[in-house]
């Protein structure tokens, strides 16, 4: 009976080790390909608080910017574009330097003068840049449904390198 009862604890162990190994939540948290990126919360422009961890289940291109950053201007229609075309799907998240902004209404005007619709979080203090080592802008982040981060791009994205990077 002590046999059989420790192949059955043995079985098991391996077979939760083997669980534990392949299942995606148990990603470390940290801001590198493979990780499950550092929850946070911010206001948007619109002044509601959002959280990274509210878009759990969807695909988010979390992207790092200012009104200030040519290649950022030139990288927003292709963002908007993939925030009208995946809705639901993807979601685009903005996370704004806003302590290297003039103020926010530089920001709100920014977004107003190129019909932006996706969510512009405000990172005041620059708390979240540092969090996440943003060193040039625009960077972003691609993290999948799992909340993995699957891609860091540094620099302008295009429309088909969005596509791409949120292709499952």
């Amino acid at each position: 009976m002590k046999k059989v009862l420790a192949i059955s604890l043995l079985v098991f162990l391996v077979g939760y080790a083997i669980f534990q190994a392949i299942n995606p939540t148990n990603a470390k948290v940290g801001i590198t390909e493979g990780n499950v990126p550092p929850d946070f919360e911010l206001m948007t422009l619109d002044g509601e608080k959002m959280s990274l961890s509210s878009l759990e289940g969807k695909k988010v291109i979390l992207n790092f910017w200012a009104t200030w950053c040519p290649p950022c201007r030139e990288e927003m229609p292709d963002m908007q574009k993939i925030h009208d075309e995946y809705e639901g799907e993807v979601v685009v998240a903005a996370v704004n330097l806003t302590s290297s902004e003039k103020n926010s209404a530089s920001v709100k005007h920014f977004v107003d003068e190129l019909g932006l619709s996706f969510p512009v979080l405000l990172d005041e203090d620059g708390k979240i840049n540092k969090q996440f080592e943003v060193l040039s802008y625009p960077t972003s982040y691609i993290v999948n449904k799992d909340g993995v981060i699957t891609t860091k791009f540094v620099g302008a994205m295009t429309y088909e390198q969005m596509q791409d990077f949120i292709a499952d």
